[in-house]
């Protein structure tokens, strides 16, 4: 599956621009999905040095997104078309009945 990540509030606590903690699991719940075949795309509201940090941030916990606020990595964004991302799954802590558990969201994808 494609899954679309936020970063703020849904891998670490919310304390934009800075990073904040991770919330539990969540890197170590990413790296298995990635483990399994899973493709993760970061889709953030950051940019310039905030986004580079949540990278960066990510990167050291063992987490490489395939792309970030983009459908593939080549994908040029340039204002004509949509900016939303086209996946399988998002997870952000905004959705509806807001942020599960990692552990009760990865059981869940398995079901999927």
């Amino acid at each position: 599956m494609i899954i679309a990540v936020d970063f703020d509030g849904t891998i670490v606590e919310h304390r934009y621009p800075k990073i904040g903690k991770e919330i539990p699991f969540a890197l170590m719940t990413l790296r298995k999905l990635q483990e399994e075949g899973h493709r993760l795309i970061l889709w953030t509201y950051r940019s310039g040095k905030e986004l580079e940090d949540a990278i960066q941030f990510c990167e050291s916990g063992g987490v490489e997104f395939y792309a970030v606020n983009r459908n593939y990595p080549e994908e040029e964004f340039d204002g004509s078309v949509s900016r939303k991302i086209l996946a399988d799954l998002y997870i952000d802590d905004r959705n509806f009945g807001g942020l599960p558990d990692w552990g009760v969201m990865y059981r869940e994808i398995q079901k999927m």
